[in-house]
C-alpha cells in the first residue's frame, strides 16, 4: 500500500525507461525520427490520417485554432467546466470568447444548450471539452455545426483511448475538424509534457505543421521564391539548405527523447483504461448509498478512459467545508484535487468579458460540489478502500 495516494500521477515503468534511454543515446534529440513514429502511431491507434506532437496540451490547442484561420474576432465557444488553456487558445488568436452550461451528471457541455448557443450566436468554432475522459454527445454537437458551417476542435485532453457511443475512438475526427490531447504526467499517458493535434484535413495537417515550427516550409511544392529555392545551374535541384516562413508560427516541437517515452506509453493506454475503469467501479460500489455524496461517473453508451475521479459532495450536508475535507484527507495521506473553477470565475475572464455571458448555473452547482479523488494505474483495491475509509471517516459517515 502506498504511503501517500496523490489525485493522479505517472506510471512509468521499466520498458519507458528503456525507450527513452535509446532515443538518448540515438543521433536526434529533437525533431528527429522517433517523433515521426509517435505520429504515425497515434494516428493509427485513434483511427485518424494525421497526427502532429507538439510541446504540450496548450500548445496543441493554439495550433488546432491557427489552423482553422478563423477571420480576427470570430466567436469561439467552449465549456466553462476545464482548464484554462481551452478558452484562453481562441485569445491568443485574437478570437473572442463564448461558454455554454453543463451537464451535472457529465461535467461536458450540455448540447442542447450548445445547439441553442451554435443557432444564436454563429460561431466560428466550437470547443467541446470531453471532461474527465467522458466523451461529450457529439454526434448531437457535430449535427447541428456541419449544418451551419461551423468548426469543431475537440479538446480530449483528458480522453485518450475513450470511444464515443457508436464505437470509435476520441480522436478519430469523425465528428470534428480537429482533437487535440495532453501529455502532462497526470494524463493517461505522459511524455512528461507533451501534445498532440489528429486531423483528417490534408490542409489543416499541413498548418499544423507550420504553427509548430515558426511557420516554416521546407517543401518544394510550398516554396514561394523559386529563384532563391532552386539551384541557378540546376533548375530541378533545391537549394540544400533552403527554407521559408510562409506564416506566423512558434516554437512547440517535441523532443524525440519525448516521442520515444510517447510511444512506449502508447501502447498501454488500454491497459491503463482497463485499470482506471476498474477501480472507478470498486469507488462506484463502495461509495454506493452515502446520503449527500455521488460519483460522476460514465453516462450514455460511451466508454470513458477515466483521467479523472470525481466526487460530488454537499458539504453543507456534512457540515464541513471543502477545504478542511482536503486537508484532513491529507493528513491520511490521501491526496484530493478540484477540477475545476469555472473559467469565467477567474479575475482576467471577469474584467474583459460581457457581464451578460459570466453566470453558468449547473458548472456553478458543480464547481461547488466537486473533488477528484485518487485515480492511476498503479493503485490497487486496498487503496481504493483506503480513500472510501478515510472519506467516510473526514465526513462524519457511519457504517
Amino acid at each position: 500500500m502506498n504511503s501517500f495516494l496523490p489525485y493522479s500521477r505517472q506510471c512509468i515503468e521499466d520498458d519507458d525507461i528503456q525507450a527513452v534511454l535509446k532515443a538518448l543515446k540515438g543521433e536526434y534529440l529533437t525533431t528527429g525520427p522517433a517523433v515521426e513514429a509517435f505520429e504515425k502511431e497515434l494516428a493509427a491507434k485513434v483511427g485518424a490520417r494525421f497526427a502532429v506532437a507538439v510541446c504540450n496540451g496548450t500548445a496543441a490547442l493554439h495550433c488546432a485554432v491557427m489552423a482553422l484561420r478563423l477571420p480576427k474576432g470570430s466567436l469561439g465557444i467552449t465549456s466553462p467546466n476545464t482548464f484554462v488553456a481551452s478558452s484562453n487558445a481562441l485569445l491568443f488568436e485574437s478570437h473572442r470568447v463564448g461558454f455554454c452550461d453543463i451537464e451535472s451528471k457529465s461535467g461536458n457541455v450540455d448540447p442542447d444548450l450548445l445547439e441553442d448557443r451554435m443557432n444564436l450566436d454563429s460561431p466560428g468554432v466550437v470547443i467541446p471539452v470531453h471532461f474527465a475522459g467522458q466523451p461529450c454527445e457529439m454526434n448531437q454537437i457535430s449535427a447541428i455545426a456541419r449544418k451551419k458551417g461551423i468548426a469543431i476542435i475537440e479538446d480530449a485532453s483528458h480522453a485518450l483511448g475513450s470511444r464515443y457511443a457508436e464505437g470509435s475512438l476520441v480522436g478519430s475526427c469523425c465528428y470534428s475538424d480537429l482533437t487535440t490531447f495532453s501529455f502532462h504526467p497526470v494524463k493517461n499517458i505522459t511524455c512528461g509534457e507533451g501534445g498532440a493535434i489528429t486531423t483528417n484535413d490534408e490542409m489543416l495537417y499541413e498548418r499544423l505543421l507550420q504553427a509548430r515550427s515558426h511557420g516554416i516550409v521546407r517543401k518544394p511544392e510550398q516554396f514561394q521564391i523559386q529563384s532563391q529555392a532552386f539551384d541557378d545551374h540546376s533548375p530541378d535541384r533545391v537549394n540544400p539548405w533552403y527554407y521559408e516562413m510562409v506564416s506566423l508560427g512558434y516554437n512547440y516541437r517535441l523532443t524525440d527523447f519525448q516521442a520515444a517515452l510517447a510511444s512506449s506509453q502508447l501502447a498501454k493506454v488500454e491497459r491503463f483504461a482497463e485499470k482506471r475503469r476498474s477501480l472507478v467501479a470498486a469507488y462506484a460500489e463502495q461509495l454506493n448509498g452515502i446520503s449527500g455524496l455521488s460519483l460522476l461517473g460514465e453516462q450514455g453508451q460511451g466508454y470513458s478512459a477515466f483521467h479523472l475521479c470525481v466526487v460530488l459532495v454537499d458539504f453543507q450536508f456534512f457540515g464541513k467545508s471543502r477545504g478542511v475535507v482536503m486537508e484532513e484527507l491529507r493528513e491520511l495521506g490521501i491526496g484530493t484535487q478540484v477540477h475545476y473553477i469555472p473559467v469565467h470565475f477567474q479575475p482576467y475572464y471577469r474584467s474583459h468579458f460581457d457581464e451578460s455571458d459570466v453566470s453558468f448555473p449547473a458548472a456553478e452547482t458543480y464547481y461547488e460540489q466537486c473533488l477528484s479523488i485518487p485515480l492511476y494505474p498503479q493503485m490497487e483495491a486496498q487503496d481504493v478502500s483506503r480513500v472510501v475509509a478515510g472519506i467516510r471517516s473526514v465526513l462524519g459517515v457511519k457504517g
